[in-house]
Formats: C-alpha cells, structure tokens, sequence
C-alpha cells in the first residue's frame, strides 16, 4: 500500500493517533457541535468544545479498526439519516452476496450524502463498506480530509495540469481500485466527475478507460478487466435537494458568464447543508452486478446509463416538475398510460402530487427569477433520462 499513501484512506495502524487528533481539534469540535446543538454553539462554542471532547474522547478513543469505528458510528448515522428524511427505501441489494466484492458505479447528487447512504445500507444489510472515491478539491479543508480519510475514503487528483499528470494519476487511480478490489475491498465512486446538477446523471466514458488502465498493462483486454471489477451500477434518487437553490444559482451564473467561481468555504457549507438539509424520500436502487461488460468504454458507460435511468425512483417533485416544464413550453401532460409506469416505483396519490407541488413551489419562489428554470430542470430532467431509456429498451426488444 506504500505506492498509494499519496491517495490512500487511512488504515488501522494509524486509527487511533488520527482520532485522538480529531478529539483535541478546536474546528473539527466546532464542526460537530454545530451538528449536535446549533442553539449551544451560537451562544457558549467554548463550553460546548469541552463537552464534546470529553464525549468524544469516551466514545471513540479506544478504536483501533476503521470497520469497528464504523459500526460504532452506524447508529449516529442512523439518527442522522432518520432527521433529514422521511424514509430510505433500496432495490436490489438483496442480490448482492456477502462475499463478493463490488465497484459501485453511482449517480451524483449529494457530495457525502452519497456514498454515506450507500454504505449505510450496505452495512444494514450485513455487508462491508465500501472504499470511496472524493475530489482532491475537498481536501482543501483540514478537518474534512481527516474525517474521510478515516472513513475509508481515496482520492482522485483533478488539479493536474499537464497531460503526463492526468495520466499518472489516473494510471495511479486504476492501479488503487484494481488492487481494492483484488484484495476483497469494494469501491464507490462517482459516475462523472462533479454533481449532476442539473439532474442529467451521465456516465463518463474517461472513468471507465480508467479502469481498464492498470490491468491493461498487465495484458488483460478490456472485457476481462471490467468483468473482474463486478460493476455494480447505483441510482440514488432524492425527493427534495437539500441544495438544490445553490445548483440552480450556480448553474443560471455558468450560463450567463460562462463561468463560476466558488466563495471560499462553499463546498464545506455544501457539505453540510447536503448532511443536514431536508431530502423527503431518498431510494438507492442497487443494480446487478455486470459479468457480460461491453467491448469498450463507451458502450459500457452508455449502458451503465440505461441501468441507473430506467432504475432511477421517481418521486411526486419529478413527476410535478416535468409537468410544470412541459405546460410551460405548451406542451401536454404525459400521456396517462405512460405516467402510470414511470409512477409505479413511487404510490403517486392526488394528495402526494399536491404536497410535492406546494414544496417546490416554495423552492421556486426562494430562488431567484433567473435561476427558476434551472431549478424546475434538475428535478424533472430524470423523468426525460426515464423516457428515453424507456424508449432505448422498446427499440432493443
């Protein structure tokens, strides 16, 4: 693992100096203050510093292994999980055996929440968590960086440059999730570099030439090496982004100037607005593990596409947006027998539509004019991603 200290999560060895680091660090106290009692770190952040070192200094400082920190972690998690959103529901993963080792391949919303929820199911269901993949960008906040990488997370470098740097590094990076894998770790990461903010998940055909890197070197031809990986494909669906207003701004920004600069601290607010802020409904739908892999990236990325859009859960906010947008362009409402399939994941009663109205509507009038549509997109482009693999599957059959 010495080749990898560069991008590697922590390992057991250095479990407990990194938590007793974490205990006696006056932001990293800050920080989970703020998530315990935001009233108390408001008015006595002093006091509220103390109470929490000592607890956590009783909680977790006798940990040794990352997997026994975890499942002493699990039932925070829970909590947390259980105050932002009304339900969890997940499809699939009861396919999934207890043995096997897997590359979760997911869509991206949410910059923790993601792979957090995917492991939190993983591990309900009595499996092991997974390894996971962030942007070196994140790193740039100390405590952040520590927290990650003692929750199994690796990085991938995107601040190279230089052609050589971008092939050294995700030589590096294919070398890593190759050896993973090899040794019985399972591995999530993003389908595409970035959020899909404006709701359009699509597979990057550059991350999976990634990872044929490695293996390729040994002599291994394309279909062999994915075969090997056992890409398990993830559609994370979420009622109500809690960030959803600064994806819209950004994006509406982007169009106007042709760029964004990001506020210092933006992503570390992000963070935590994703973590804390409300998500109704949030489904993860696991898809069956690919042993028959296409014979290059492209193909294998469209159909890693096809998987997390035909499986992707529909919710009531989908279903309101895309009508919203399609009566705005004076177009129809979908056509009654169709609306009917695209609802059956989600029990779209009169009563859920009307909510599902009535919040976005909200959302819309928070945000600004210009970034309304915007907004209106990120939630109804998955019914469009829908149709069309709807319409993609009709074709092959």
């Amino acid at each position: 693992m010495q080749k990898f200290d560069a991008i590697r999560p922590y390992s057991d060895e250095e479990t407990s100096a990194v938590i007793q680091r974490l205990v006696h660090d006056r932001e990293f106290l800050n920080l989970i203050g703020r998530i315990k009692s935001p009233g108390v770190a408001r008015w006595a952040p002093a006091m509220l510093r103390g109470i929490v070192s000592y607890w956590l200094r009783r909680r977790f400082g006798g940990f040794t292994r990352i997997d026994d920190l975890q499942a002493s972690l699990s039932g925070y998690v829970g909590e947390l999980v259980g105050k932002t959103t009304t339900r969890v529901t997940q499809s699939g993963l009861q396919n999934l055996e207890q043995e096997s080792t897997h590359l979760f391949i997911c869509n991206h919303r949410d910059i923790v929440f993601d792979p957090m929820i995917v492991n939190f199911l993983l591990y309900n269901q009595g499996l092991k968590t997974t390894r996971i993949a962030i942007g070196d960008n994140l790193l740039e906040n100390r405590v952040f960086a520590e927290m990650m990488r003692l929750n199994k997370s690796f990085v991938v470098r995107r601040s190279m440059t230089s052609p050589r740097e971008i092939r050294d590094a995700y030589l590096m990076l294919s070398e890593f999730i190759t050896h993973s894998i090899e040794t019985h770790n399972g591995v999530w990461i993003a389908q595409r570099e970035g959020r899909a903010k404006d709701g359009i998940d699509r597979t990057d055909p550059a991350i999976v030439k990634m990872f044929h890197m490695s293996p390729k070197k040994s002599g291994l031809d394309f279909q062999t090496a994915i075969n090997r990986l056992s890409i398990v494909p993830v559609s994370i669906a979420y009622e109500f982004d809690p960030c959803d207003l600064d994806k819209a701004n950004e994006l509406e920004i982007r169009a106007r100037t042709g760029a964004y600069l990001k506020a210092e601290g933006e992503d570390t607010s992000q963070i935590m607005r994703g973590l804390t802020g409300f998500k109704g409904h949030v489904h993860v739908h696991f898809g069956a593990p690919i042993e028959d892999a296409e014979a290059n990236p492209k193909a294998l990325a469209a159909r890693i596409d096809r998987e997390i859009h035909s499986h992707y859960h529909l919710h009531p906010s989908n279903l309101v947006a895309y009508q919203l947008r399609e009566a705005a362009a004076g177009r129809g409402p979908i056509e009654a027998g169709l609306f009917a399939s695209l609802a059956a994941a989600e029990s779209c009663t009169r009563q859920a539509l009307e909510a599902a109205a009535n919040e976005l509507q909200k959302r819309l009038d928070a945000c600004e004019a210009a970034a309304r549509p915007y907004l209106l997109d990120m939630y109804a482009n998955p019914v469009t991603s829908a149709l069309n693999a709807m319409s993609t599957a009709d074709v092959s059959t």
